[in-house]
């Protein structure tokens, strides 16, 4: 291959090895070269020259989320592109079974993992420590932990949704969550719509606060819980578009208007939320940069270059047709 090319095996080597460390026009030569030859490295070998597998792991509680979806993908890009692989596992938001997912993946040989929020096994951290082992957990911001982290504040993105609401005129605030068992993103999502309700003395009842899983089914079946009421609320905040989606259907079913008899807000701004009637209000937060951020963390740790430990990203509220004003 290196004869193909027209190089020398040392710069064969450095360019498949550190990439970072030969010139582009010499990268595309090798690379075409190894095209024309057909070859395919030997990944055992490689790893134990480098002591580098140049493969990440990520850990995500399900794949049967959007959100998820997307995330991985724009890891998987991003990795791609500066030639590290992935592999993914699934814990089922079950702290034990993550352990002995991550276990797996280190046994392996992953040079690094990518944790969902910050809600871990104790003997998870003691052995990434004990190990020296570089992660990084997304979609949360906890610059008071001392664990790195790239994600948005859910907590005062949360507050924001509400406190839309609130502005709105709205003083009947039902909520619809996500689980929150082993779930620090649905957790602190309800603190800060708790604390914009306390911040605006929004009526709060314990009959009207449900947590569902991430199925339309079940947010119908919460929709129906909260609209069967005698008094009840005139807006609903939701853990994630999906949960959202479920409780404007209901509504809908249930002949209420959206939103003069009814608002809805989501959490996530999905491909689907601006397309529905009525277009749905929502917090919007960058999933693609999140996960592409948490990938660059970890391949600068990797090169020994110096990293931001806590990344915030920015959300925003993008209000379209699912709120207005509470009714008369």
């Amino acid at each position: 291959m290196a004869e193909q090319a027209g190089v020398s095996i040392a710069s064969v080597s450095r360019a498949l090895n550190l990439p970072d460390a030969v010139s582009a026009e010499l990268r595309a030569r090798i690379a075409n070269a190894i095209d024309v030859v057909g070859y395919i490295p030997h990944a055992p070998a490689r790893a134990l020259s480098l002591r580098r597998t140049r493969t990440i792991g990520a850990i995500v509680p399900t794949i049967d989320n959007t959100m998820f979806a997307r995330g991985i993908e724009a890891l998987q890009k991003y990795l791609s592109s500066v030639g590290y692989m992935l592999l993914l596992t699934t814990h089922g938001y079950d702290l034990d079974i993550e352990f002995e997912q991550a276990r797996n993946l280190i046994s392996r040989g992953v040079d690094g993992l990518v944790l969902r929020g910050d809600c871990h096994h104790d003997a998870l951290r003691n052995m990434l420590a004990q190990r020296a082992l570089p992660f990084i957990n997304v979609g949360v911001y906890r610059p008071d932990r001392p664990y790195p982290c790239v994600g948005a504040n859910n907590e005062a993105a949360a507050f924001r949704a509400a406190s839309h609401l609130a502005e709105l005129g709205h003083r009947k605030i039902g909520i619809v969550s996500a689980i929150q068992r082993n779930n620090d993103r649905a957790s602190a999502r309800v603190a800060g719509f708790l604390r914009a309700f306390a911040q605006y003395d929004v009526e709060m009842r314990s009959e009207w606060q449900v947590e569902v899983p991430y199925t339309l089914a079940d947010a119908r079946e919460a929709a129906r819980h909260l609209m069967s009421a005698r008094d009840r609320p005139t807006a609903v905040v939701c853990g994630n578009d999906v949960i959202a989606y479920g409780v404007l259907l209901e509504a809908e079913r249930g002949g209420y208007a959206v939103p003069s008899d009814l608002s809805v807000i989501g959490f996530d701004d999905l491909d689907w939320s601006r397309h529905l009637r009525p277009s749905l209000t929502t917090i919007q937060v960058p999933t693609d940069l999140t996960w592409q951020r948490a990938g660059e963390y970890l391949v600068r740790r990797l090169s020994g270059e110096k990293a931001i430990m806590h990344r915030e990203i920015d959300y925003s509220l993008v209000v379209r047709e699912s709120t207005g004003p509470a009714p008369a």
